[in-house]
């Protein structure tokens, strides 16, 4: 009997049970947790699956990824993190893991599980192995207390596993030669770009801070981080960052910068760029711009690549897509982080500080009373008191899905997208016919409680 026939596994991929690991699928097949001594094999997995065999390096870079989670030095992770499903030779046919990490949301902390490098062999697919390990990744997010799930991935593919597509990834402005500023005849670079020292990381953290705080949401990274992304992240890990202080003149610094250390072909990009308070993105950008440009020619003719551009990766909204957007000509959209919410009352008990703070500045200050959230097979039921959120609670709605008790009805997860200020009420109602709302009074209500407003993520990889 093949495993995939097995009713025993049926029943683990079908109910959403979990497995006690390791655990035998049938037909030879394994699922358990990796240890250190996978490394080798995940490594060439993952290289396998996912390395892009087009593009000169990808490989390795993935390959080092893999590598530096393994090896015991990543401050949130650690081999058992990795789940491995195994046929009878010890050959690793599906794998998957959990990165875990703190989020904020209007600064208030909270924990996310990501899962990542998901992959399967060809002729493994479409079995229910993903699933089956995808509930052990939610398992353990709910075992550590961790209110979201967070992931990067292929269109569609992770809504089958209760993901929505929620919230900004990335989005860029872009210039080519033409737009490069230039220095005139026999003028010195008036800023300097330098690598970061280990006593400048508490600097880079200060420069981190002030960005974080206009971004909606945001990844909490702390000293150990900052210190293994300098100290211990692979110079080749695919997701490693160069750290970068910039000085003026006289030496002092005025703000960082990080960008990876390869060409993401044909633009070498800026991924985190701050300046202190009071220091113009204006004055500053032209010197970071060549900076961006010289060390995208140097790295393309290390790598043998590609490099036509420059340009800072740095989210939806960025002060220096204001104060330098004649020179970056060309936006490119974000992409989109998917989001699971797996108990909705319980987040939106989590932030509720923040949703009172909104209240207490729009015209719904001190307000009183009722919101029912549908969501057609299920609901949230909140309920103010003076401005204070006093009760967030599920809440079924009636069979009728114009159910006359329900203020406002969303989609499947589409409500995701307003909780994380990815798109605007308006915007939902125009994409989404079946997301209405009972009265113009509850509208201007989610209005004011969920906000359309940017994030940019640099998470934990």
């Amino acid at each position: 009997m093949s495993q995939f026939s097995n009713p025993q596994f049926r029943s683990y991929s079908k109910m959403n049970r979990l497995p006690i690991l390791p655990r035998d699928l049938g037909d030879g097949l394994i699922l358990r947790r990796a240890t250190i001594a996978d490394t080798d094999k995940l490594v060439e997995f993952n290289m396998n699956i996912h390395g892009d065999v087009d593009t000169p390096g990808d490989r390795e870079r993935l390959g080092a990824w893999v590598g530096d989670l393994l090896n015991g030095s990543h401050p949130t992770f650690k081999p058992e993190d990795f789940l491995i499903v195994e046929d009878q030779h010890g050959a690793i046919v599906s794998s998957l893991n959990h990165i875990s990490q703190r989020w904020t949301y209007e600064g208030i902390e909270f924990g996310v599980g990501r899962p990542e490098l998901v992959g399967t062999l060809p002729e493994y697919r479409r079995k229910g192995l993903v699933r089956l390990q995808m509930n052990v990744s939610h398992q353990w997010s709910l075992e550590r207390g961790e209110l979201v799930q967070g992931l990067t991935g292929i269109p569609y593919y992770y809504r089958q596993f209760g993901y929505e597509m929620g919230l900004a990834l990335g989005g860029a402005h872009v210039g080519y030669a033409p737009h490069l500023p230039k220095l005139a005849e026999g003028e010195p670079e008036p800023y300097r770009v330098r690598p970061v020292a280990e006593a400048d990381l508490p600097f880079i953290a200060e420069m981190y801070a002030l960005g974080a705080a206009r971004s909606l949401v945001a990844c909490v990274r702390d000293e150990a981080m900052w210190r293994y992304e300098l100290l211990h992240c692979s110079p080749i890990n695919i997701n490693g960052r160069q750290l970068r202080v910039i000085e003026n003149a006289n030496g002092a610094p005025v703000g960082c910068l990080a960008h990876p250390g390869y060409v993401w072909s044909p633009t070498m990009m800026a991924t985190f760029y701050e300046l202190k308070l009071g220091v113009s993105y204006l004055a500053i950008t032209p010197s970071v711009a060549r900076y961006l440009w010289a060390t995208g020619q140097t790295y393309a003719e290390r790598d043998k690549s590609d490099h036509q551009a420059f340009g800072f990766h740095l989210g939806p909204e960025h002060p220096v897509y204001e104060a330098f957007g004649d020179k970056l000509p060309h936006p490119r959209k974000p992409y989109a982080w998917y989001i699971r919410v797996p108990d909705l009352p319980a987040f939106l008990r989590h932030i509720a500080p923040a949703l009172e703070q909104r209240l207490a500045v729009s015209p719904f200050a001190g307000h009183s009373g009722e919101l029912t959230l549908s969501f057609y097979r299920k609901g949230v039921h909140l309920v103010f008191d003076n401005g204070r959120l006093t009760t967030a609670e599920p809440w079924q709605p009636a069979p009728d899905a114009r159910n006359p008790h329900a203020d406002a009805n969303f989609p499947d997860h589409t409500f995701l997208h307003v909780l994380f200020g990815h798109r605007s009420m308006d915007e939902l109602e125009h994409i989404f016919r079946d997301c209405w709302v009972k009265e113009d009074v509850t509208r201007e209500l989610v209005r004011a409680l969920f906000p359309k407003r940017a994030s940019y993520i640099w998470p934990i990889d």
